[in-house]
């Protein structure tokens, strides 16, 4: 609870005086309530013009005599105890104090506490909010551009791309401590940290945002969701029968087939319990898949484990499985169906879902061919994965944060399995919101970040349904030439207009020297198409991919 008392701030920087008026500010935004509230005194006798372009205002009048004058109409209304006016339009106005006025005011967004109005009688930017985020590229900066009063926050980078993505080796410390020195280094308030990176970002930012008291989740509550294990023990507690058969199992124990096939038998997925993008993962239907797999995660798990297990070494395991670390892998049995992915956020222990989003596999069931929004899923089944994702959120204590939960469906059972959670709002997802909606749900991170319940638009984008689709190819291969800048442009500009269109693969490269990749297929360009229906939307897929694929040249 936050308690103070108005006649303590006198001779406090929460003691504000502009033009004509003195403001005590009660609640600020470093309070990080998501608005200010400001107890202002106005001398009687005077005039005051505003224009709160860049906040909503509430006022409401506590004593004295006076008018309030809406400038483009010239509406008057009269001010005495017990009255109160909202700028619900940002409307420009005048106060007349006929006698000394009593105000008590709150802001949204929050004030910092020290400004005054400027000459147009408005907070200006000196107020705005600074947000730090990790791997701030130009995609992201283009999708925080979308965002309700964009131009209010002041995006700040945090880390160099190249110490966060695609690393061979994770120095989690220095990650952590560089990531501290550059925020303490910033001049100004901090109001904020975002992500929409996987590990190791997304385990990072809750012991960023505690050293400098930030929104943000707990650290504990990120790793039981990250920790695969650990995660599935929870959910199992809540909602038993949307989980699968799974085990842990060390992959350099010689007797793990033997311990696995104790749980299960055949066909089983295995993957290490801290893993993204289906590295390392594999189906195995039979022995010799499984050695062969071994052979692979043992070459290359240290990649997370080890940093994986200083972040363990932060909090308290239950002791039953205390000792599986991120060397550790888990053994689920196979689950299928529709999938598709619920983005929500938990703030202050509501849990709310804004958004479904389907994801199509190609052949092999397990290689993503695209991601689709709005979802086709009937809307009872939705209403049951809500019903589901609230229950394990808030077993879990993840709170003050966005999230996403991939789902299966399987139809002719009428069966939900629960896949995984991620931390973090989904980058694959952001233009997709941003087509059908209007906004990139990074203004859901922003807003909790900033300490507020995030409003969210439904349906005010330009497209009815949106898509990004994967170019794959199977077989490795020398990449001797992509399709050229130009023809890019060309086709987000003249032919397929509003697309986007990321090349992956880079000329001089082995499609095997791409990071990050699943374990049957290579990525070799991302199509973000919106469209008026889904046929529509996979006319422009097509046409996109034929378009591209008369430049892409591979040699095997």
């Amino acid at each position: 609870m936050i308690y103070r008392h108005v006649n303590e701030l006198a001779d406090t920087n929460r003691v504000v005086s502009g033009p004509n008026y003195s403001s005590r500010r009660l609640i600020r935004r470093d309070d990080r309530m998501g608005y200010s509230l400001h107890d202002t005194i106005m001398q009687a006798g005077t005039e005051n013009r505003f224009w709160h372009r860049h906040h909503m205002e509430t006022v409401y009048c506590i004593r004295g005599e006076g008018e309030v004058e809406t400038i483009r109409d010239g509406t008057r209304h009269s001010l005495n105890p017990g009255a109160v006016y909202a700028l619900s339009q940002n409307e420009e106005y005048v106060v007349r104090a006929h006698t000394e006025l009593q105000l008590l005011c709150v802001y949204y967004p929050a004030l910092a506490g020290d400004e005054v109005e400027d000459e147009n009688g408005s907070f200006s930017q000196f107020g705005e909010e600074t947000v730090f985020v990790i791997g701030l590229n130009d995609f992201n900066r283009e999708m925080l551009a979308t965002i309700d009063m964009a131009d209010h926050y002041n995006f700040v980078p945090l880390l160099n791309s190249r110490q966060i993505l695609e690393q061979q080796k994770y120095e989690i410390q220095d990650i952590i401590q560089q990531a501290k020195k550059q925020i303490r280094e910033h001049k100004g308030a901090v109001d904020g940290v975002i992500h929409y990176i996987d590990f190791p970002v997304s385990t990072i930012v809750p012991i960023i945002c505690d050293a400098f008291d930030l929104a943000s989740a707990s650290l504990e509550s990120v790793l039981k969701c990250e920790h695969k294990y650990w995660s599935r023990i929870e959910q199992r507690a809540v909602v038993p029968d949307n989980i699968p058969t799974f085990t842990a199992f060390n992959p350099f124990d010689e007797q793990a087939l033997d311990r696995v096939l104790e749980v299960m038998d055949f066909p089983f997925w295995i993957k290490p319990v801290k893993s993204f993008s289906s590295y390392l993962g594999f189906r195995i239907d039979e022995a010799s898949q499984f050695h062969e797999a071994m052979k692979e995660v043992r070459d290359n798990i240290g990649r997370f484990s080890g940093p994986f297990n200083y972040l363990l070494d932060m909090v308290t395991m239950p002791p039953e499985f205390d000792e599986i670390g991120g060397e550790y892998c888990i053994a689920e049995s196979i689950i299928g169906g529709m999938q598709c992915t619920q983005e929500g956020f938990s703030c202050k222990g509501e849990v709310e879902v804004y958004g479904t989003v389907d994801s199509f596999r190609e052949a092999n069931l397990t290689t993503f061919s695209s991601y689709q929004y709005p979802t086709i899923l009937p809307d009872e089944v939705q209403d049951r994965m809500t019903e589901i994702t609230q229950k394990v959120v808030r077993r879990i204590g993840y709170d003050n944060a966005p999230f996403n939960i991939e789902y299966f469906w399987d139809r002719e059972k009428d069966q939900i399995w629960l896949l995984e959670i991620n931390t973090r709002i989904s980058e694959s997802h952001c233009r997709l919101f941003q087509k059908v909606d209007g906004r990139s749900h990074h203004q859901v991170a922003v807003e909790l970040a900033a300490g507020r319940r995030p409003t969210f638009p439904h349906r005010q984008g330009r497209f009815e349904v949106s898509g990004k689709f994967f170019l794959r190819e199977w077989e490795d291969a020398y990449v001797a030439q992509v399709p050229s800048e130009e023809t890019v442009r060309r086709i987000e500009q003249e032919i397929i207009p509003d697309s986007t269109i990321q090349i992956v693969a880079e000329p001089g490269q082995r499609l095997s020297d791409l990071m990050d990749q699943d374990s049957y297929s290579y990525r070799v360009a991302l199509l973000f198409l919106g469209g008026s229906s889904k046929q529509d939307l996979e006319k422009k897929r097509r046409q996109c991919e034929e378009l591209l694929y008369q430049e892409f040249v591979f040699e095997r």
